[in-house]
């Protein structure tokens, strides 16, 4: 039975290091450690309310994990609030996956973005990922760009 519950300061190490391998199995080249760096910012934004996590639990072990990063940018017509809700971190481990737990938790994520009063949430998708956030109502802003500094 997957049990649900948010993300404490307690779990920021084993959190990090979950980060760490979806980026690896999505591909992304292991350079140099981003461990201290994730430590520091999952720290920071979550003591002051700007990530907010969901993790799934088979009893103790986390076999999911979510998370919403809250900004703010001015005001437009499409999200008056002018807050965003970037969502990062939604990970399944393997022998868990296609049994709805990610759906749960981008759930429970999205919400958290609503009583921050988000009014957009924002992901950056893998390949894999792409079908099953189109299925969760997400669709393709043509316009984003990025520039890598």
């Amino acid at each position: 039975m997957i049990a649900y519950r948010r993300m404490t300061a307690d779990d920021i190490e084993v959190f990090a290091r979950l980060r760490i391998r979806q980026l690896v199995e999505e591909g992304a080249k292991a350079e140099g450690d981003l461990l201290p760096a994730l430590l520091d910012y999952y720290g920071r934004h979550l003591h002051d309310g700007t990530f907010v996590s969901w993790l799934a639990l088979d009893g103790e072990r986390i076999v999911g994990t979510s998370g919403i990063s809250i900004v703010e940018k001015p005001a437009w017509f499409g999200c008056p609030t002018g807050k965003i809700g970037l969502i990062s971190s939604m990970y399944t481990d393997k022998a868990y996956r296609r049994q709805g737990i990610a759906r749960r938790l981008l759930t429970l994520v999205t919400d958290a973005a609503k009583e921050q009063g988000c009014g957009a949430v924002w992901i950056t998708a893998s390949d894999m990922g792409v079908p099953f956030y189109a299925g969760c109502g997400f669709v393709h802003n043509g316009n984003f760009m990025q520039c890598k500094l």
